[in-house]
């Protein structure tokens, strides 16, 4: 396993739910840490605290030139970039028949563009670290295709094949990608979307420990995907 206390990692939507959850499992773990989230104060009220090994920067997922400021601004405080969390991700209830696409615009640049961009802006410190590590916080929902809310599938499929890329492209210097894909998570997002109850979910604490074992795997032991799930599916 990589030591987490010579490494750093970058956390977006950082501020609530699964995201949340990831960076208080690795500050706990000696992780070094860059979180970033939308609202900045809402993520100074919950961020963990740690030795100086924790900075926070506002990211606005949607900027085309956010990613590029965050990985600058990571590198200035902590000298060195070990891996990425994708998870900032936002759902709306996008259909197949639907004629407004702003949702589906909205998605896009999001959950695909946004992880994409950051992981450029990030490639030559992925490279140089040589046990680079990228985790996407997927869904299911881009492993099958359930209900009718086709567009936040179609940005969940991008993620997954995003991830795949990364992969194949950065296997020979180290770099190594994970696609996490959970079913419904108890956060504010699944509340809206779902009337099963909290407790049935999968918990985000949960979801975070396997975001951070995907973090401290080595290079010999990469996990391309892992599905999560809180009920029986046929096939996953």
């Amino acid at each position: 396993m990589l030591d987490p206390k010579q490494r750093v990692i970058m956390v977006s939507g950082a501020n609530r739910g699964i995201g949340l959850a990831v960076a208080r499992n690795l500050a706990a773990k000696g992780f070094g840490l860059s979180l970033g989230a939308r609202d900045l104060s809402a993520l100074e009220a919950v961020a963990p605290q740690a030795d100086g090994g924790i900075s926070l920067q506002a990211y606005e997922a949607s900027d085309p030139a956010a990613g590029r400021a965050w990985v600058e601004a990571a590198l200035e405080r902590h000298g060195r970039i070990d891996g990425l969390v994708n998870n900032a991700g936002i759902y709306r209830p996008t259909g197949f028949l639907d004629e407004d696409e702003s949702g589906l615009d909205e998605m896009w640049a999001v959950n695909v563009k946004a992880p994409l961009r950051l992981i450029r802006a990030a490639w030559p410190h992925l490279k140089a670290a040589g046990s680079g590590r990228v985790v996407n916080v997927a869904s299911m929902s881009g492993k099958r295709v359930m209900g009718e809310a086709i567009g936040y599938t179609m940005s969940k499929f991008s993620l997954v094949a995003l991830t795949h890329q990364v992969r194949r492209s950065g296997w020979e210097d180290g770099i190594r990608a994970t696609a996490i894909c959970p079913s419904f998570v108890n956060t504010d997002m699944a509340a809206g979307i779902t009337d099963q109850r909290g407790g049935a979910m999968t918990q985000p604490e949960d979801l975070a420990e396997l975001v951070a074992t995907a973090l401290a795997l080595p290079n010999t032991a990469s996990v391309a995907e892992l599905t999560v799930n809180w009920n029986y599916e046929v096939g996953f």
